[in-house]
Parts: structure tokens; C-alpha cells; sequence
């Protein structure tokens, strides 16, 4: 199974996830590691004051070459992956991924190890892992 993996460049639980979906035997999408072949997309690169960045900057900031390559590594992986996992926590992008894929009908599981604020709307995926192993047969029974 082809998997995009969503979450954040903060979450400790990330290449854990990685690593062990593809131990599994599924062809996992690494947002980190994105066939463009850099280092991955950050915010940091295309300014060094992205935080200060006004509403109509960010925008801007959209339309710039690194930007643009990132979305089109990610867009096109989302659209070859047979299924979504969202490792919480994580940030505003992971969710509109995530999103995303529940939208197109595509099974999105969350993997939550760690205490996180309830969300009722994760009742639209598919299913919500504690643990890895969780995780592993969850993908294992869309994979049929």
C-alpha cells in the first residue's frame, strides 16, 4: 500500500512512523526526505523572516520556486497514495492533508501516542491507532 505520511517537522513520533510503515512492507511518501531530493520544505528558507511575514506576504511567499516544488512533490504523492496516516501532533497542513484525503474517499488513520486536546471530526477517518502495532493492522485491513 502507498502511504503519505502527514504530520509536522516538530513530531518526535515522525520517522519512527516511517521507518516502521515501511518495515511493514508499505511504500511510504517522507515529506523530509521528498523526491526532489533537498532536504525537505521549510518556511525558513524562503525567508528568514517568515514569522513576521504579513497575510498578503504569505501569500506571495506561495507563488516562490521553493514553495511551489514542495507542494508539487506533496500534491503529486497525495494523489498516488492509496491512504493517509495524520501522526499527531502536528500542525495546520497535516490536517488539510489529511482532509484532503478523506475527501477524495481515501482512508486516513490517525496515529495519536502521546495525550493530545479530543477532536470529535476525526470520526470522518477511518480509524485512530494508539500504538504502532494498531496502526500497522489498521492498514493491513484497507489493504484488502
Amino acid at each position: 500500500m502507498k502511504i503519505y505520511v502527514a504530520s509536522s517537522w516538530r513530531n518526535t513520533y515522525y520517522p519512527h512512523v516511517v521507518l516502521g510503515l515501511r518495515e511493514a512492507g508499505h511504500d511510504v511518501y517522507d515529506f523530509r526526505n521528498p523526491p526532489s531530493g533537498d532536504e525537505g520544505f521549510k518556511w525558513c528558507n524562503v525567508g528568514e523572516d517568515w514569522l513576521e511575514w504579513t497575510p498578503a506576504q504569505y501569500r506571495d511567499m506561495l507563488q516562490h520556486p521553493l514553495s511551489q516544488r514542495q507542494f508539487v512533490n506533496d500534491i503529486e504523492a497525495m494523489r498516488s497514495c492509496d491512504a493517509c496516516v495524520l501522526v499527531l501532533p502536528c500542525g495546520r497542513s497535516a490536517h488539510t492533508e489529511a482532509g484532503w484525503f478523506a475527501g477524495c474517499g481515501k482512508p486516513v488513520l490517525a496515529y495519536i501516542p502521546e495525550k493530545v486536546e479530543p477532536e470529535l471530526m476525526y470520526k470522518l477517518f477511518a480509524g485512530i491507532a494508539v500504538t504502532m502495532d494498531e496502526l500497522t493492522e489498521m492498514l493491513a485491513q484497507h489493504s484488502k
